[in-house]
């Protein structure tokens, strides 16, 4: 990625109710991506995007009692350090509030034991969240109240401490108008921090920094949209982004319905974090097995999907396909 970046000669708009959410592509930032057009031959490698799923499942659910985590909630978030996975979920009870935010561990990310001293985090409502490790600092994304996206830090993975809202600019610097912006996942490279997030889950947008602090539109229209494809069709939010042999994979949920009754997961490629291509046999998991997220399994991965539990999916052998 090179340290200076083209301006967009084209740029579908994308049309939603909220006019006041597009820009010209005039307000393009230009300090931040090197446009790559996603070609027809746009790799969606097998591995990637078949997956099995075994009839031990879910591996992880609310308790069903009355406590505070009496159900879960989509997004949690599972990463693989040192032979231990460690997940992070939501929790809540149908008659407590805020959500608060669980701890659990497994050796196998097949059995998982809750952290003792649960919740880990109720100081503020946390939900639907993605974590980064950083120069031995955890930073953790998630929604607060009416889908407010906002940054938490632990050095331990147990204690967290929030530091408020995401600050996030229109591309001219200008402050996004009033609204939610949810479902925060973020890369970072080359000393960029990358976001992605939805509004009303009716588009993907992409915001960068160097410092945490503010985040700038690369552009003011989403990188992502909703539909033409049924699947996706009245919305979509990213759960994580990966690299992959040069191309970066984000993992998606759409859902096909104006009262979002069912979601799914999906796949989308790119060159350059800005102009994607989605796999054209999406989705890759159907009926609600959404919020998907790759974890390392080996030289492949695992696929893990949380709705309302917690399921895994084995990597499917190509010629089982």
């Amino acid at each position: 990625m090179t340290a200076r970046f083209l301006v967009l000669t084209s740029i579908m708009v994308f049309l939603l109710s909220c006019k006041d959410h597009q820009k010209t592509k005039e307000n393009a930032n230009t300090e931040q991506l090197t446009v790559v057009s996603p070609k027809d031959s746009v790799p969606f490698p097998f591995e990637l995007t078949h997956f099995q799923t075994p009839a031990e499942n879910p591996v992880f659910t609310g308790t069903g009692m009355d406590t505070w985590d009496h159900k879960i909630r989509e997004r949690g978030y599972i990463i693989k350090e040192e032979g231990t996975y460690h997940m992070w979920y939501t929790g809540l009870n149908d008659e407590k509030e805020p959500l608060a935010l669980g701890y659990a561990t497994s050796l196998d990310g097949i059995a998982w034991k809750r952290y003792n001293n649960n919740p880990v985090f109720n100081d503020s409502w946390t939900e639907d969240m993605m974590v980064i490790k950083e120069d031995g600092t955890y930073h953790m994304f998630a929604e607060g109240i009416n889908d407010i996206a906002h940054r938490l830090t632990s050095t331990d993975r147990i204690h967290w401490t929030d530091h408020g809202s995401l600050d996030i600019r229109n591309a001219d610097g200008s402050p996004l108008s009033e609204g939610p912006y949810g479902t925060p996942t973020v890369w970072r490279e080359n000393n960029i921090w990358y976001l992605f997030y939805e509004r009303n889950d009716l588009g993907i947008w992409l915001a960068t920094s160097k410092d945490l602090k503010v985040w700038t539109n690369a552009q003011d229209e989403p990188v992502i949209t909703m539909g033409p494809e049924a699947y996706d069709k009245y919305g979509v939010a990213v759960n994580q982004i990966i690299k992959y042999k040069g191309w970066y994979y984000a993992y998606y949920h759409g859902t096909p319905f104006e009262d979002w009754s069912l979601w799914s997961t999906n796949v989308a490629a790119s060159k350059d974090l800005l102009l994607w291509k989605k796999y054209p046999q999406n989705p890759i998991m159907e009926e609600n097995r959404s919020s998907g997220i790759l974890v390392p399994d080996g030289d492949l991965f695992r696929l893990y999907t949380m709705h309302d539990k917690v399921e895994v999916h084995f990597p499917k052998s190509p010629e089982k396909n």
